[in-house]
């Protein structure tokens, strides 16, 4: 059983801040950010939020896929910034689109969430339980980065992105995906604190904490052997690939795996400089502007590889 991506959306917060905006809070420059990076301008919420932003993008998705809002059996929200504990998001998400036969559930995979995300639909289309999901990444980063962090603040942008996605038997689909916890500090925010009647914690959360160099060689090292596993074992060449359509962390990750893959770097479209690292945001909202800019033609084969914190990675071969 495979699947077939039937529309596609994205919610974007309004207010954005430059490079130079950020030079006026933390010892960084444009020049700086943008040859590390890439990164130009990052979007910020003001009166967005995670769960706001992902209704946002599932109306353009379901639109843009001609589906209405009950015809959807199942919803996988991928974020690691939830607006409640509880509720979770994607039951405020369900309740106020009224999607009254859909499972909503939260999927928090940093990162590679929206490709794992995708891929527990997969299964659960192979196991005949739901025919047609609604796929989500949205993330408000700015709410747990540090911003007197120069080496992280930069970083992070928030925003969200959807898919329609259906059960279809014409199509290839493949996926790997994998974790390695014992790197897992790597990229980290912290813990709760403890607060009952035994324990007293009063201890502020830290910001989000990153090991670049290490997330970096994870990086490069991951993004072609998930690629090259895909494309051996389903017997194919990289020139059958459209789009590689990669988790949108830093430019200079994208352009090594370009490197080492041997591709040409068209077929790594790129958005990290307009919205910064949105986590499992990047893939979908990248995803919505090649779909609606007119690049996407059916029968195009595409390949979405996620990674990030836990250490997890993720990677998923469609037919668009």
């Amino acid at each position: 059983m495979a699947v077939r991506i039937l529309g596609t959306g994205r919610g974007i917060p309004k207010n954005y801040m430059t490079n130079d905006d950020m030079a006026k809070l933390v010892d960084t420059s444009d020049e700086w950010i943008k040859t590390r990076v890439g990164i130009e301008k990052r979007h910020i919420v003001e009166t967005e939020t995670t769960t706001s932003m992902a209704i946002e993008a599932a109306k353009e998705a379901m639109d843009n896929a001609g589906i209405k809002p009950e015809e959807i059996d199942l919803i996988l929200l991928a974020t690691v910034t939830n607006d409640k504990v509880v509720p979770n998001c994607s039951c405020q998400l369900q309740a106020e689109l009224g999607m009254v036969n859909a499972i909503a559930i939260d999927i928090n995979s940093a990162c590679a969430g929206f490709v794992v995300a995708l891929n527990t639909a997969i299964a659960y289309f192979k196991a005949g339980i739901y025919k047609t999901a609604l796929i989500i990444g949205s993330e408000t980063l700015s709410k747990i980065v540090d911003w007197t962090d120069r080496s992280t603040c930069v970083l992070f942008g928030d925003g969200s992105g959807a898919a329609v996605v259906r059960a279809d038997d014409t199509a290839i689909t493949d996926f790997v995906q994998g974790s390695d916890g014992t790197k897992g500090g790597a990229l980290d925010r912290g813990t709760w604190g403890v607060v009952n009647p035994f324990v007293k914690d009063d201890a502020k959360v830290p910001g989000l904490y990153m090991d670049g160099q290490a997330v970096y060689k994870f990086a490069v090292k991951i993004v072609p052997k998930c690629i090259e596993e895909l494309l051996e074992r389903n017997n194919l060449d990289k020139s059958d690939i459209k789009y590689y359509i990669v988790h949108q962390a830093n430019l200079r990750i994208i352009q090594t795996a370009v490197k080492r893959l041997g591709e040409p770097e068209e077929k790594f479209p790129v958005n990290v400089d307009r919205y910064g690292n949105t986590s499992s945001a990047s893939i979908p909202i990248l995803l919505d502007e090649l779909n609606r800019d007119g690049k996407l033609e059916r029968g195009d084969k595409i390949i979405f590889c996620g990674f990030g914190g836990g250490l997890s990675w993720a990677a998923t071969l469609v037919t668009w």
